[in-house]
Parts: structure tokens; C-alpha cells; sequence
């Protein structure tokens, strides 16, 4: 397949190091020089930011990574909707997180991603997922280097949990076998849950074995795409704790409820560093 460079987008619109570390997606690393690479959807891509503006380098058409990066919507009006709604702190939460985009994420990949992600911190999940990667996706070529593919369900319902003792996982490998297996036997519909009420796709994630509160939050929203959806981790916990009201509703947010969420998330965790 033939690869080809595009300009993706401004870097005011598209902020690549926000964007990948603000903790929705374990796919993306950056090398020396800032590139990103990782792999979405079957196929591998580089960006980079350049003269104030996002380019990529990839074998998928650049409509497929506009979508995946939600360069339709306008992010500059939604943020504008949450000034005055959370006092000064999520003022300042919305200018510092501008250029966060929530990535249109393949649904089976972020319920298993975010499976492993409870009680895990970023790096050890990006390792226990590209391990998952390299045993049992398929093998992408792209730039001379070696990419996999995420595992679909349908493979890795196969599997026992012995089979996931190489990703190191613990007790995860048990919760990515039942979700793994419900997807695939039909039990759990996922590209259905993109289309039903936010808080029906919610009580459906709720019922497996393993997924919480913040998980089902998690997956709703980076990966069944309900933006209404407000994860809430220790980061954020603390952040509403020490900085909003006490009968704060992040409800009062609205229907992009999850962007206000990104920005807090990525301020509170910048700032605490």
C-alpha cells in the first residue's frame, strides 16, 4: 500500500502532545524529535508538527485520520461554552488543555485498553498493550519499521487466561477474556452502544464482569463517542475536590461534558507533576 504526506491540520486546532498524553489513548509514542507514531484502525501513521501546522505520513486516506482525529467539530466553540460554568480553575483548565481533540477511537480497542488501565498508571498500560499487540495483532509494515494491529474480540475470545500470561497483566487478563468473549458471541454490541442513549451504553459496559464506574465512563467516552460521559480518576476526583464547589454537577457542563473533562484532566496532571 502506498504512502503518502499530508497536511492534517493546524497545530491550534490539532495539539499533538495534548492530544496523545492526556491519558485517553496508549498507541501513540513520541521519539527524540517529537514525531508521533502508532497504529488506529489496521494501519500505521508518523505526525509531527511543523511551521504551525499537524502532518502525517500514512497509507489510510487523510479523510479516515480528519475522523479519527474529530477535526469536523468545532472545538474552539465548544470550549468557548464551558467559560464562566466552572469558575476561574476551569477557566484556566480550557486555555491550557486548547488542541486536545478526543480521538474517534475503534470501540473493542478502548474497552480493552481501559479494562487494563484500571488501577495501572500510563506506562505500564502502553506496555501491557503493545505486548497484546505483538502476540496476537497483525503485523503492519510502514516506514521500514514493524506496527500491529489491535486484536480483534473475535481473537482473542479464543483465548484462555493462561494464553495472556506473556502481557503481565494480572488479574486483567480474566475481565479482557469475559469482555473479549461477550463482544464476539453477540452479548455486548458495541457499534450499537454508539448509537443508544449515553446512559444505556453506560448500564450495558456496567454489566461486565470487571468494568467499574470510571471504566465504563472511559469507554463511553473515547470509545463509543458520548461526549457527555465525565470520567472520574484521582486526578480528576482531587481536582473537583480542591477546586470546584462542593455541589458542583459536571452535568451543568452539557452535551460536551467529556472535552471539559480532558482539559481538566490534562491541567491538573501537568500542574502536578
Amino acid at each position: 500500500m502506498s504512502v503518502s504526506e499530508y497536511r492534517l491540520a493546524s497545530a491550534e486546532e490539532l495539539d499533538l502532545v495534548k492530544t496523545f498524553e492526556c491519558g485517553q489513548c496508549f498507541r501513540w509514542n513520541a521519539d527524540a524529535d517529537g514525531v508521533y507514531t502508532g497504529a488506529a484502525y489496521g494501519h500505521a501513521a508518523a505526525l509531527w508538527t511543523r511551521d504551525g501546522a499537524v502532518f502525517i505520513r500514512t497509507d489510510a486516506p487523510l479523510e479516515f485520520w480528519r475522523e479519527y482525529f474529530d477535526l469536523e467539530r468545532d472545538y474552539d466553540e465548544i470550549s468557548r461554552s464551558f467559560i464562566g460554568k466552572g469558575g476561574e480553575y476551569l477557566d484556566n483548565c480550557v486555555a491550557y488543555g486548547r488542541g486536545i481533540r478526543i480521538l474517534r477511537q475503534e470501540p473493542w480497542e478502548a474497552l480493552c485498553s481501559f479494562i487494563i488501565s484500571q488501577c495501572n498508571n500510563i506506562k505500564r498500560i502502553k506496555g501491557i498493550v503493545e505486548r497484546l499487540c505483538s502476540e496476537f495483532g497483525e503485523e503492519l509494515e510502514f516506514d521500514g519499521r514493524r506496527y500491529y494491529s489491535f486484536p480483534g474480540a473475535q481473537k482473542l475470545a479464543l483465548l484462555d487466561e493462561a494464553d495472556l500470561a506473556p502481557l503481565r497483566c494480572g488479574y486483567r487478563a480474566a475481565y479482557i477474556i469475559t469482555a473479549a468473549r461477550a463482544v464476539a458471541f453477540g452479548e455486548l454490541d458495541l457499534q450499537a452502544l454508539t448509537a443508544c442513549p449515553y446512559a444505556e451504553a453506560k448500564k450495558a459496559l456496567l454489566a461486565l464482569n470487571g468494568v467499574g464506574e470510571k471504566v465504563a465512563n472511559c469507554v463511553v467516552l473515547f470509545g463509543l463517542y458520548h461526549m457527555e460521559a465525565f470520567p472520574i480518576d484521582v486526578w480528576i476526583r482531587r481536582a473537583l475536590r480542591e477546586n470546584f464547589p462542593a455541589d458542583f454537577d459536571p452535568a451543568t457542563l452539557g452535551e460536551y461534558a467529556g472535552l471539559a473533562q480532558q482539559y481538566i484532566f490534562y491541567f491538573a496532571r501537568e500542574s502536578g507533576k
